[in-house]
């Protein structure tokens, strides 16, 4: 286990608040230790490869998940995406409550926050060049949409790099900042496109940084550029403790409820998960 960080008592400051709430993103460099890093990138390894050898053969994964098997998916020899890993290492479960994280959970979308998902991406460059996701905002009914602009913060996305991504063309998270305030969008032919939109950024910065940004920014992943490695990155999302909690959770075992959780964990997910259930 890696030793907690200390929790700030200063942050988020009244800078990376108003850059938040104007840009729609947060990049907090260096934020998780070099050891702690090389820690999570061990645990991810093999909880990688015990996904993918338990996926039925010619299995084709889903979005969104319908059942446990779509929880990973498998996106060429190397490439892979596995959801819900707060069950597959106990360094992944540590994560959701980090401390030094926190402040800026509690700041940015609720004092009370509730888990919503959480999931691993493990590319190969050349695999890219398969994938079909483009731009895209994050969340139910594609994206909220059914609530109008301007889309509200109902998801607090976190990303960690745990490789390089300090230059660009590394399948970095590019954003398109301010566009989570937005009245129109991007035509459904121009989301589809690799190439990036007029003031969009490719979120560059080392192994161990940690990137924040609102469900409803334009996002998508840089191009590699030739000879550029993998990429390597965890994402967590949080909630309102008000929302229905995301069908994902109803693919983490009675154990990991009942038996694993701390009680401070306990509180990001909703009472009815719970055998028996409790009344929250």
């Amino acid at each position: 286990m890696s030793t907690p960080a200390p929790t700030p008592s200063s942050v988020p400051t009244a800078a990376e608040s108003y850059h938040f709430a104007t840009q729609g993103y947060l990049v907090l460099e260096n934020f998780l230790a070099p050891a702690h890093v090389a820690q999570l990138q061990a645990a991810l390894a093999p909880a990688v490869q015990r996904r993918r050898s338990a996926q039925p053969a010619g299995w084709k994964a889903v979005w969104p998940p319908r059942n446990r098997h779509d929880l990973t998916q498998a996106h060429g020899e190397k490439s892979t995406r596995i959801l819900n890993i707060l069950e597959d290492d106990p360094l992944f479960l540590e994560l959701l409550t980090w401390p030094a994280l926190l402040p800026y959970v509690h700041a940015f979308i609720n004092p009370q926050p509730h888990y919503h998902a959480s999931d691993a991406i493990v590319e190969d460059a050349k695999d890219f060049q398969d994938r079909t996701d483009g731009w895209h905002i994050d969340g139910s009914d594609q994206g909220y949409r059914n609530l109008g602009a301007v889309i509200p913060i109902l998801q607090l996305k976190v990303g960690y790099y745990l490789t390089d991504m300090a230059a660009p063309g590394r399948g970095n998270l590019t954003v398109v900042p301010g566009s989570h305030l937005s009245r129109a969008e991007p035509a459904p032919e121009d989301r589809k496109r690799r190439e990036l939109f007029p003031g969009a950024r490719q979120v560059c910065a080392p192994a161990g940084s940690a990137i924040l940004f609102h469900n409803a920014i334009w996002h998508t992943a840089a191009p590699y550029v030739p000879g550029a490695p993998g990429r390597t990155m965890l994402y967590y999302a949080y909630e309102h403790p008000w929302m229905l909690a995301s069908t994902a959770h109803w693919n983490y075992s009675q154990a990991f409820y009942n038996q694993q959780l701390t009680a401070a964990q306990r509180q990001y997910f909703h009472g009815f998960v719970f055998d028996p259930p409790e009344l929250r």
